[in-house]
């Protein structure tokens, strides 16, 4: 069961926080309807909490798409360019994304994916968006 947030699209960041809170205070009740979880368009799952790397996420029923982060975990990476090529420590995480391709062109699937990335990885370019 993935409860899901109607209409999100129209909503502001304030609304947005509000119902996410609202629909996991219910989930922890156990008070879950069928229409929290019904006609869902696109999931976000995250299977970092347990520890995980990396997942394989499955499109759930009529979906278009399904975004997938693993455990955000230290890791070496090479940063910088030819002569001042280095490596240091750094948070990484691996995301991954499955959709439809009845419905969502790889390139369009593709491009989000990298607009996720760039904006985790400078949350400034958020605004550009």
């Amino acid at each position: 069961m993935v409860p899901n947030i109607k209409a999100a699209q129209r909503l502001g960041l304030l609304e947005l926080c509000q119902t996410i809170n609202r629909l996991v205070q219910v989930s922890r009740e156990g008070k879950l309807r069928p229409g929290d979880y019904a006609h869902g368009t696109f999931t976000i799952t995250n299977v970092g909490v347990f520890g995980i790397d990396a997942g394989t996420p499955i499109i759930n029923g009529d979906e278009s798409a399904i975004f997938c982060m693993g455990a955000i975990q230290r890791r070496p990476w090479v940063v910088g360019e030819g002569a001042d090529e280095r490596v240091e420590p750094r948070w990484v995480t691996t995301l991954a994304v499955a959709f439809d391709h009845r419905i969502i062109d790889g390139e369009q699937g593709s491009r989000f994916l990298h607009d996720v990335a760039s904006i985790l990885a400078e949350p400034a370019m958020a605004l550009l968006y």
